[in-house]
């Protein structure tokens, strides 16, 4: 099969073209023609060394599949073969407490698909039969890659973790990122008042053709003020990834009693913490990663009926990823890029 491997670790020229021998099912798997894959910040984090930098090379990323089923494992129903289908990126054992109590995100053997094993930068892709969910079929390919790893980062955040309510402000970072632009929908699908943060006035604007109801530039000097000044003294919930760069700010724009859901750093991870803002002010603070599989078929029935909706900004083939990953690092794309795999690429 024709795939873009990471070779090393650092910038995107670290990404090539190679040819692999096609995977093979094993029991109780399937193997997706890949049709769309998406990518995510986590691509970049484990590409630089920043994830997992004890990863054996080369290595396949991409956690945001969909395709079709073409190949069964032993004990996998056969009606499954010629399925559309998305991929839930989580892999876990299935048999530990966590899993069977539906925490499966905490198994001592989570892993994710194109960080931990190989991804969806190729032709084929084996997964459990467990991972599969039907392409919704509203969705293009393109579409549904873009759903799985941002909607339930941002379902756990905003829903399992914040718990927003009708009414509540929820201070939504990085607006125009794929976990930033599904938070801003979820939080609106359970009647919260969204204020989007962002880099550019033209991510704002998208972000209020989405539903936010007030816009604020966190370039600018004193951002956090204007979020305390638009919300009455602070936002009740806040969803961040900014990481280093914004963390005081967020902690500022949180007005007291508050809550934030922190699901990554993509500014840096050594960040300072004035203590005083979190016991003084009873700032509760939440880390979060992925969500469990459950999680993404509530997601998917949402999507299903035109009430969450993945926001591609940017569609490229499997060739160009090395591409796709300068326009993440650039902020220079509001949504998901997304790389098509088809047989254009042989």
């Amino acid at each position: 099969m024709q795939a873009v491997v990471m070779n090393a670790r650092g910038g995107p020229g670290v990404l090539g073209p190679a040819t692999l021998p096609d995977p093979e099912p094993g029991p109780g798997e399937v193997r997706v023609r890949v049709r769309a894959v998406a990518l995510n910040h986590l691509d970049v984090w484990v590409r630089k060394g920043a994830a997992s930098p004890e990863l054996p090379l080369p290595h396949v990323l991409g956690s945001d599949v969909s395709g079709v089923v073409d190949a069964l494992g032993p004990g996998v129903e056969a009606d499954l073969l010629g399925r559309e289908v998305v991929l839930n990126p989580g892999l876990s054992c299935g048999r530990c407490e966590a899993c069977l109590a539906g925490r499966d995100n905490l198994c001592g053997e989570y892993r994710i698909l194109g960080e931990h094993v190989w991804g969806g930068y190729a032709e084929y892709v084996v997964v459990p039969q467990a991972n599969l969910l039907p392409k919704p079929a509203n969705l293009s390919f393109e579409e549904a890659a873009a759903v799985p790893l941002v909607f339930l980062t941002a379902w756990q955040m905003v829903v399992d973790k914040l718990k927003v309510r009708p009414g509540e402000w929820l201070l939504v970072m990085a607006a125009g990122s794929g976990v930033g632009s599904a938070a801003l929908q979820i939080g609106r699908l359970f009647g919260a008042r969204v204020l989007a943060a962002a880099g550019s006035e033209e991510k704002l604007e998208r972000a209020r053709a989405l539903g936010a109801e007030q816009t604020v530039n966190y370039r600018e000097p004193g951002w956090h003020r204007r979020v305390r000044e638009l919300t009455g003294g602070g936002a009740h919930a806040v969803a961040d990834h900014t990481g280093a760069e914004f963390w005081e700010g967020v902690l500022k724009a949180t007005r007291n009693g508050g809550r934030i859901a922190l699901v990554g750093a993509s500014s840096g991870y050594l960040a300072q913490t004035p203590l005083a803002h979190v016991f003084y002010r009873q700032l509760t603070i939440y880390g979060s990663t992925m969500g469990s599989k459950a999680r993404l078929f509530e997601v998917m029935r949402h999507v299903q009926a035109g009430a969450l909706r993945p926001v591609v900004g940017r569609v490229l083939p499997l060739a160009e990823a090395a591409r796709g990953h300068a326009l993440l690092e650039d902020r220079a794309v509001f949504g998901k890029v997304v790389l098509t795999v088809g047989d254009d690429q042989r």
